[in-house]
């Protein structure tokens, strides 16, 4: 990575609903946190007067007037000069603009090429294993840091499990995990952003199992007990609710970080079941009822813009072009828990059937617009100040790859996403 650039962190797509809430927590954590008042930092994307009143409102919303001086950096994806001009003065740049299946590409790939790290808050496994196959070599050589879904899709749920693992006093063989939202008496709701993701993933899948064998990997071995895959609806004694699989990019970032650890660190692979808890059986009606129109509508052209068109009227509420209120975001909260069995410290994991279980959670503030942000600036500070703690070579990473050996969790811990402990066995 090429030194002396004026600014360690660029947000990219700064004025975008995500995009100000990164903002506003960068800005937070370099005048709050000890050691990072220097940070230097701008904000980027391609109208100059949305990227002022992004600053202006994150001025008035933190009470820090001096925040509005930041610099501006005009960059259309369109204008490929642009794109190269904003990697060149940024070490890290941190990008929030989506659908990353449509305009992720071309901000990686300027990256790579002008040796810049670059991070994204992506939910969308499509796009993150592309990514993996069409630039981890070309980023290797480079020695670029690629890394996706640094949002609560998915470092909740991969460092959740390494964190799972690292406090079993044995081998860990198996996880599951819930996810359970919080809410208000006004009930969370999501910009539509993610909303649009989702419909474009769900009328692709065909796709997306087809770049999977590409890879032509190998089997990941199973040690103990084959875990148990749940295709639909299903009631779990473990958290006495309704669940689902979550729909969410966990699972194929939790899966693609073990491959990576088991290849390259020679660390047992662990497997991983993840979920969304949905309470009672009102809720499996209503989802049934709601997902079967949304595999219906996701069918064709006209179905999938009239979702596009109508977010609120097709999820029932939960996605809105205005996203959530302030008071329907303070209101949310997360807790994703970890159930997990595996073999005691002396037993040989070959030999017979997982002998001990342990629980874990990680519990933060609402998911999508202030864990996320969190989730991702912590991310980004660990690439900048903890690169002897990470992979020796660059790549197209996940964050559990990536950030295993570093001080990730207890970043977060800091901030506000808090692993805990539980119950194991050796209380």
């Amino acid at each position: 990575m090429a030194a002396n650039r004026p600014y360690q962190f660029i947000v990219f797509g700064a004025s975008g609903f995500t995009g100000q809430y990164v903002v506003e927590e960068v800005a937070r954590v370099a005048s709050a946190t000890v050691g990072l008042q220097d940070l230097t930092w701008a904000i980027a994307g391609r109208n100059r007067s949305k990227l002022e009143q992004t600053l202006e409102r994150a001025a008035v919303a933190l009470g820090t007037p001096e925040i509005k001086s930041k610099e501006c950096i005009i960059c259309d994806l369109n204008d490929l000069s642009t794109l190269t001009a904003m990697c060149q003065q940024g070490s890290i740049i941190l990008n929030c603009v989506g659908p990353y299946r449509f305009f992720g590409e071309m901000v990686v790939k300027a990256c790579i090429e002008n040796g810049t790290h670059c991070i994204d808050i992506s939910g969308e496994p499509q796009f993150l294993e592309t990514m993996q196959l069409k630039y981890d070599a070309t980023a290797a050589e480079k020695g670029v840091y690629v890394v996706g879904s640094c949002g609560f899709d998915s470092i909740p749920a991969d460092m959740g499990v390494l964190y799972t693992r690292d406090q079993l006093k044995g081998t860990l063989t198996a996880v599951d995990s819930f996810v359970m939202l919080k809410t208000g008496p006004q009930g969370a709701r999501f910009h539509d952003g993610t909303w649009k993701s989702a419909i474009h993933g769900m009328s692709d899948r065909s796709n997306l199992k087809k770049l999977r064998r590409q890879f032509e990997f190998k089997p990941l071995p199973i040690i103990g007990t084959k875990l148990k895959r749940r295709g639909g609806a299903f009631y779990s004694n473990k958290i006495n609710q309704y669940a689902i699989p979550f729909l969410g990019s966990d699972a194929s970032v939790v899966k693609r970080t073990q491959r990576y650890l088991y290849e390259n660190l020679q660390e047992s692979p662990v497997q991983y079941g993840s979920y969304a808890s949905l309470g009672g059986i009102g809720s499996v009606i209503l989802l049934i009822v709601t997902g079967f129109f949304f595999w219906c509508f996701t069918k064709c052209n006209f179905g999938r813009k009239l979702m596009m068109k109508y977010p609120s009227f097709f999820s029932c509420g939960y996605f809105t072009k205005n996203g959530p209120t302030k008071a329907q975001i303070e209101e949310t909260s997360f807790t994703m828990t970890f159930f997990g069995e595996g073999y005691q410290e002396g037993q040989d994991p070959k030999k017979g059937n997982p002998s001990v279980k342990i629980c874990t959670q990680v519990i933060g503030p609402e998911p999508g617009y202030v864990a996320t942000p969190m989730a991702m600036v912590q991310a980004a500070i660990t690439i900048l100040w903890e690169q002897k703690l990470l992979p020796k070579r660059g790549g197209v990473f996940t964050p559990g790859a990536i950030f295993s050996k570093t001080t990730l969790i207890e970043r977060l811990n800091k901030r506000g996403i808090e692993f805990t402990v539980i119950s194991r066995p050796e209380a």
